[in-house]
C-alpha cells in the first residue's frame, strides 16, 4: 500500500454533525472523503484505490453498516474498518464478526479516541 493510500479515510456517517466532527479531528493529519450513505461508500470504494481506512456508521442509510463491512471486506478484504456506532450495549454492534472491522468508536466520541484508534489501524 502506498504512502498516499495510508494517508486517506472514508468516512460514511448519515449524520452531517458526525461527519464535520470526524473532519475537524482527522483533516489535519489525514486526507478525507465524506459520504452519507452506504451506497455512495461503496462507489467511492470502487473509484478511488487509494483508500487506506474506512470509519463507517452503522446506521447509515440505504445500505445499514452490518450490509456495508460485509460488502467492503468481500471486495477490498485487506482494507480496514471501524464501526461508528450508537449502540451502548456490551456487544454494541451484534451481528459483525471481527473479521469485518477491526474495531469500533461509540459516539459521542472524543478526539483523542478517534486519533489513536486511526493510528493503529490505517494502511
Amino acid at each position: 500500500m502506498s504512502e498516499a493510500s495510508a494517508r486517506k479515510i472514508l468516512i460514511c456517517d448519515a449524520d452531517e454533525s458526525i461527519r464535520e466532527s470526524l473532519k475537524l479531528v482527522l483533516s489535519d493529519h489525514y486526507d478525507l472523503i465524506l459520504t452519507d450513505n452506504g451506497e455512495q461508500c461503496l462507489d467511492c470504494l470502487e473509484h478511488d484505490k487509494t483508500i487506506g481506512l474506512v470509519l463507517l456508521d452503522m446506521q447509515t442509510a440505504r445500505i445499514n453498516g452490518l450490509e456495508g463491512s460485509k460488502a467492503i471486506k468481500e471486495k477490498h478484504p485487506a482494507l480496514n474498518i471501524i464501526a461508528v456506532t450508537n449502540n451502548k450495549s456490551s456487544d454494541p454492534i451484534p451481528g459483525i464478526s471481527s473479521q469485518d472491522i477491526c474495531g469500533y468508536i461509540r459516539k459521542p466520541f472524543k478526539g483523542d479516541e478517534i486519533l489513536d484508534m486511526v493510528r493503529r489501524n490505517i494502511g
